[in-house]
């Protein structure tokens, strides 16, 4: 008979001034070895607090860190993004190398690493706005200032289902102090960040401060992604914020992108529904969005149109203090509602700073719950 759990789930505070409500740590675990009810007591921490930090986990394995994610899904198997077409043109592929005996696990990171899990002499590259902005923070501020790079959902967002969760293990960080995280978009705002955090915002909050029409407007919306999203947007450039990008007529054609079928073109709803306390989270990736439906049968089809409506409804959510920004230690575990947060990659390191993550996500069995949907 199985025991009682004795995990023990600590909410972050609410800090002054703060409206955020995202993040705890869990104590108490072993993420190599977990009982049902000790996994079942991380599920309903995952669904109420989002993203959970389990400190000290230098022990899990890739296969361990694997059989965690797919336990929250049991039914999924392949990575998140399945396997990558036309790999030099995606714009995700410079950042990730599959672990050759544990291939739904990626090593992402920075600097060169002579061998790691089967890996030999490869050479990592922590994503850098400078290559991804428009306009990027001037050469001579960079040590200093960044940015979100791209807020995203992990999807492949073709074919594929957007996986339920995602798992960050840090393996190597490099030392560093903190940067100035400005959003440069005439607001003003910024943030003090570590270098290298990891940061995420809150899709039902972002849902939750919207006005009652904008509410009812993201109920009856879906979101059509663009085909083969990650090539489809290679040579197009993003807001400052991170949150979406210009609409320059950069994106590529049909023509262009790899083969098209029709019926794995991904349109879902624009609000996502927590699958144990049934709150609706506002989930758009902005970066990859095409058309939208809405709900009286009209679809919006010009890109800038679209992408001023989801900017207009996303932004207020990524508020600094919104922001749950991780600053990582070597051991950290790190889990997260991939149905119910955003997240970007912030900072930047120089080429011989060692760092070492591993990143799990798979594909989920089904699409995210809807509005309308039963939990």
């Amino acid at each position: 008979m199985d025991s009682v759990s004795a995990i023990e789930i600590k909410p972050y505070p609410q800090l002054p001034g703060s409206r955020r409500q995202l993040g705890a740590e869990v104590f108490g675990i072993d993420l190599n070895s977990m009982s049902d009810s000790d996994f079942e007591t991380l599920r309903s921490a995952l669904y109420h607090h989002h993203v959970l930090v389990v400190k000290n986990q230098t022990s899990t394995t890739p296969k361990a860190q694997y059989e965690l994610t797919k336990r929250f899904d049991p039914s999924a198997e392949s990575y998140g993004h399945g396997r990558t077409i036309d790999a030099k043109r995606s714009i995700l592929h410079p950042d990730l190398k599959t672990i050759p005996h544990q291939p739904q696990v990626q090593v992402i990171g920075n600097g060169p690493i002579a061998s790691y899990e089967g890996l030999k002499n490869i050479t990592l590259k922590h994503p850098h706005h400078k290559t991804f902005h428009k306009f990027p923070v001037p050469e001579e501020e960079q040590e200093q200032i960044t940015r979100f790079f791209r807020w995203h959902i992990d999807a492949a967002l073709y074919e594929l289902n957007p996986p339920r969760v995602t798992t960050l293990f840090a393996v190597s960080v490099p030392k560093g102090g903190t940067q100035t995280l400005r959003y440069d978009d005439g607001s003003g705002d910024e943030l003090t960040v570590s270098l290298g955090t990891t940061a995420f915002v809150s899709g039902y909050t972002m849902y939750d401060i919207l006005s009652d029409e904008d509410k009812a407007f993201v109920r009856s919306t879906k979101v059509q992604y663009a085909p083969h999203p990650y090539i489809w947007m290679s040579n197009a450039r993003s807001l400052s914020t991170g949150l979406g990008m210009y609409s320059d007529g950069e994106e590529l054609p049909r023509s262009a992108l790899p083969e098209v079928e029709e019926e794995k073109i991904k349109i879902l709803p624009m609000t996502w529904k927590n699958p144990v306390t049934g709150r609706l989270a506002l989930q758009i990736h902005p970066s990859a969005v095409e058309k939208l439906h809405l709900g009286d049968g009209t679809v919006v089809e010009g890109l800038e149109e679209v992408r001023k409506i989801c900017y207009r409804l996303q932004r207020p959510g990524i508020a600094p203090d919104l922001v749950y920004a991780h600053e990582w230690e070597e051991g950290d575990m790190v889990l997260f509602n991939n149905h119910g947060v955003l997240h970007s990659v912030v900072g930047a390191f120089k080429p011989d700073m060692i760092r070492t993550f591993r990143q799990c996500n798979l594909a989920a069995s089904d699409e995210p719950l809807g509005p309308e949907d039963e939990i």
